[in-house]
């Protein structure tokens, strides 16, 4: 890439791709790649910040990018590992490649990929940033056939078929981590396998051997990764572990089984207090453990929102204060929500829609009242009327 398009990334880096591409650029300018590297770093503004603020480093198409791991859910992996050899057998981008390394200070690192493209990429890549990775152009089935053992495996495979089309199940996501599972425990003592966050977890652990921990991962809220680690000659349960990052809320950690033996536990009423849990613990489907490790009570079994009279200040999830409930009816807007022209809308487990129930209430969007429309015990449909006191 040579100094003048380098300047033009530098001048159009906020700039509308499509509308850039029918202005004139200066004498010199790559312009095709100049366009695909604004576009990538917009991708990558937020999703990792360090790639995206250098210069230096080239990206490829938005599928690649798309597909990446962000930077935090790259470092949070980084952090579960230990061990002096590691293998990315799926590497892409190579940002999870990139960040296992530096976190272990590695004294070998392999980033297997069959996109020659891609490794050419990640060489460049690799070399700007001053990682010691070694590129290998190979399927991961050709190179786990034949590489050395090593202390650590990470697979991501790809969740797209031949027509594009986005995979939920393991067995249909390439490479088939199901039938590779017994050769990656032989090449090395753990594995950790990045899954899609739309699969079914209880059907992974019964497809999946030696699994040790489940990280059900999101970010500001939104379920992002579930990542297995299986751990070579273990036997015993999975633990799940939920984590919503860039909040200061610990981590989750349960297993299957103190979930479905733990006792349903229900209020006939909404107390001071409503929680809604975080993305990642909804996802691991942890509902009635909540109550017994929070203090609090289920509002009814298909409402995933919780209620105390006492504040639960480490609550994994979202906390708000009520200002007060009522059945909803045709007067709940004159008992409830006098003077409320704005409302955030939240529907759990109620039969109208957002839209349909802001179109009811006659209120717009705002944030300084949150609205919850939901279920009780009793089926008794009800309108909650809360302001937010936490993440």
């Amino acid at each position: 890439m040579n100094e003048i398009t380098k300047q033009f990334i530098r001048e159009n880096l906020n700039a509308d791709v499509p509308t850039l591409a029918l202005k004139k650029a200066p004498v010199g300018t790559d312009v095709s790649l100049a366009l695909r590297q604004i576009g990538a770093r917009q991708l990558l503004r937020k999703k990792v910040p360090e790639w995206s603020a250098n210069e230096n480093l080239l990206f490829p198409n938005h599928l690649p990018i798309e597909q990446c791991s962000s930077e935090a859910t790259a470092r949070y992996k980084a952090n579960l590992l230990k061990g002096n050899t590691f293998i990315d057998l799926t590497g892409g981008l190579g940002i999870d490649t990139y960040y296992i390394n530096q976190a272990l200070a590695l004294q070998n690192a392999d980033y297997v990929e069959k996109s020659e493209a891609l490794c050419d990429l990640a060489r460049h890549n690799f070399a700007e940033l001053g990682a010691n990775v070694e590129v290998h152009n190979e399927t991961a089935e050709d190179y786990l056939s034949h590489c050395a053992p090593a202390d650590c495996i990470f697979i991501d495979p790809a969740r797209r078929d031949l027509y594009g089309r986005k995979t939920v199940s393991i067995a249909d996501c390439t490479p088939n981590v199901v039938e590779l599972q017994d050769l990656l425990l032989q090449k090395a003592n753990t594995v950790m396998v990045k899954l899609s966050p739309m699969l079914d977890i209880s059907k992974a652990l019964t497809e999946l051997h030696s699994v040790k921990q489940v990280h059900v991962t999101a970010v500001a809220n939104e379920c992002k990764e579930l990542v297995f680690i299986l751990e070579r000659g273990f036997s015993g349960q999975a633990e799940l572990c939920c984590v919503n990052l860039q909040t200061t809320q610990h981590a989750l950690r349960f297993a299957l089984k103190e979930e479905q033996d733990c006792p349903l536990r229900l209020s006939e009423r909404i107390g001071k207090y409503l929680y809604e849990p975080n993305a990642a613990v909804l996802k691991a489907g942890c509902f009635k453990l909540v109550c017994e490790r929070f203090g609090v009570l289920k509002l009814h079994k298909n409402s995933h929102l919780y209620t105390s009279d006492t504040l639960v200040p480490d609550f994994p999830g979202r906390t708000f204060e009520v200002e007060g409930w009522a059945l909803y009816n045709k007067k709940v807007r004159k008992e409830l929500l006098d003077g409320v022209e704005k409302a955030s809308v939240a529907v759990r487990n109620f039969p109208l829609s957002v839209d349909e129930l802001r179109k009811t209430l006659k209120v717009g969007d705002g944030d300084a009242v949150y609205l919850f429309a939901t279920t009780l015990e009793g089926e008794r449909k009800v309108l909650v009327k809360t302001k937010k006191t936490a993440p």
